[in-house]
């Protein structure tokens, strides 16, 4: 596209990249508007999810909005999309923090693995700060969806050994021990299988309660009264619980 007189490429970097390592001076292209907001715009009409993924719409979606200063409203007027449609997209990208936007679009992590691997980790977990740690410390590694996958596993449920060696880039050893774990439910029993949906949500909310307890927020007369009546019967059931999970861990242990 035209921008004051400059040509913005917007859309084809793998072209373009492949252009200057054959030494090509010109290439055909396709000029999408005269100003960067036309451009951006004629690009989200005429493109499918096959030419522009989910993020890459949010990125430009996110560059209409907050550069661009258009409203939600006119973003999905010029495109004859619904408001959801933009709402959903603009808020993914407000999720990621910087560092992960730049590892996502460098291409140093997978995009697949971002969307279906991390996300639901993300929702666990209450909040993007450990799914960046993660995204740092195994970007640029060369790693497959299967690979980035068994380590999320063990990142985000394992123990914190486990999670200390994957933050320091020490990943061999770590991805070694998870392939020779099965799958979560692999080969258990309905009961079984059962308890361990009961112990991850058991530790999802331990996660949530300790950061979110913290909270100078949490001020009102109203909420600490019943805040009082739920603490008060969870460490009434302290004792029983830990000597439940204690047991459970140590006979793991011998299996």
């Amino acid at each position: 596209m035209n921008a004051g007189g400059k040509r913005i490429l917007l859309n084809g970097f793998k072209r373009y990249r492949c252009a200057r390592k054959l030494g090509l001076g010109t290439v055909p292209y396709v000029c999408l508007g005269e100003d960067e907001t036309a451009g951006i715009i004629e690009l989200l009409r005429v493109s499918n999810a096959k030419a522009l993924n989910f993020l890459e719409q949010a990125a430009l979606l996110d560059e209409l909005k907050q550069a661009r200063g258009l409203s939600l409203a006119q973003i999905a007027a010029e495109l004859s999309r619904s408001k959801a449609w933009v709402s959903v997209r603009l808020g993914r990208f407000a999720q990621m923090s910087a560092a992960v936007r730049e590892r996502l679009f460098s291409g140093g992590f997978p995009v697949y693995s971002y969307m279906y691997t991390l996300r639901p980790f993300m929702r666990l977990n209450g909040g993007g700060k450990e799914v960046e740690e993660f995204v740092t410390a195994v970007s640029g590694r060369h790693l497959s969806v299967r690979e980035i996958e068994l380590l999320a596993r063990g990142y985000f449920r394992g123990p914190d050994a486990l999670r200390a060696e994957i933050r320091q880039g020490n990943l061999a050893l770590p991805l070694e021990r998870l392939k020779e774990a099965p799958a979560a439910a692999e080969g258990c029993s309905a009961l079984e299988a059962g308890v361990l949906r009961d112990l991850e949500i058991a530790q999802k909310y331990m996660v949530r309660v300790t950061g979110r307890g913290e909270d100078e927020r949490l001020t009102s007369a109203a909420f600490y009264v019943q805040a009082q009546l739920l603490a008060a019967g969870i460490l009434s059931r302290e004792a029983g619980f830990i000597r439940s999970v204690r047991r459970l861990h140590d006979r793991g242990g011998q299996a």
